[in-house]
């Protein structure tokens, strides 16, 4: 790629969570408490939402009702009549073994919540690593496992037929499938891509199959194909944590990046990016 990223919006904690929806760039300052969104003709953003548990994965239900993920009460919210305030949609407390953090919805309204499974706002000698798993939301509220043992579970896609989730591990350094039953359960688990000395975040699929991947200890965003195949690759200035693919003809990758991800230090730098670069393959299947 020839193109480098331009920055499209400074000033900000720590964007994560981006999603291209009714063309706006949606996304969460998460350390702020904002659930934000950019008209990327204008240039001007906008707060649509204050989340005081820390907003992170966005998405909407079948009547088109936004959707956050609150990550310190471990609960999923809508935004109710009128659009200011949030209502529970479900409390996912009992099965979020730490914060959630990012999510899918399917076209049938289902919730895929994942949660990071242990405290990582400690000092790297104190960090306890454990498997954490999948909560899948109905539209009725109701709350179950649809996967566990993950490392840092992270960024998602689901597939344009809705047959194939894939989800990045971060701390595995994997990219690991799954097939979506007509039921929303899932099965057959499989190493989708192997990312050796890479720490996959937030992830964004194209029309030709490959995943673009946020690098988030790597300062890059990687396209890559079924098996692990580098096919493109995008450097940063700082750390990259999540990616989606938007724009008029859905070919303008947009990157969140940040300095670094410890939450005062977020606050005291407001060093956050919405940063962009155009590509050739468009955006396909979800978020």
């Amino acid at each position: 790629m020839s193109e480098r990223l331009r920055v499209v919006v400074d000033g900000l904690a720590f964007p994560e969570g981006p999603r291209w929806h009714d063309g706006w760039l949606w996304f969460s300052d998460m350390h702020t408490g904002r659930v934000m969104r950019l008209d990327p003709d204008t240039g001007s953003v906008e707060t649509v939402v204050e989340v005081p548990g820390r907003p992170s994965g966005l998405g909407w239900d079948r009547q088109g009702r936004l959707l956050v993920v609150s990550m310190r009460d471990r609960r999923l919210l809508r935004r109710g009549p009128g659009g200011v305030d949030l209502e529970e949609v479900a409390d996912l407390s009992d099965l979020a073994t730490w914060y959630c953090n990012d999510m899918v919805v399917d076209t049938s309204g289902r919730a895929y919540v994942w949660n990071f499974g242990f405290d990582i706002e400690v000092p790297p000698e104190e960090m306890r690593p454990v498997p954490a798993l999948l909560a899948r939301v109905d539209p009725d509220g109701s709350v179950s496992v649809a996967a566990d043992d993950l490392m840092f579970p992270n960024g998602t896609v689901i597939t344009p037929d809705g047959r194939t989730m894939i989800v990045a591990e971060s701390f595995a350094g994997v990219l690991t499938a799954f097939d979506v039953d007509p039921d929303g359960s899932l099965s057959g688990r499989r190493v989708w891509a192997p990312l050796d000395g890479v720490a996959p975040d937030g992830i964004c699929l194209d029309a030709q199959g490959a995943v673009w991947v946020a690098d988030a200890f790597g300062a890059r965003v990687l396209r890559v194909a079924e098996g692990g195949e580098i096919l493109d690759s995008v450097g940063a200035a700082q750390n990259t944590y999540a990616c989606m693919l938007g724009g008029p003809r859905g070919t303008t990758l947009f990157v969140c990046t940040a300095p670094g991800s410890d939450p005062g230090e977020c606050e005291a730098r407001m060093g956050g990016r919405i940063e962009a670069a155009e590509v050739e393959v468009p955006r396909a299947g979800l978020p």
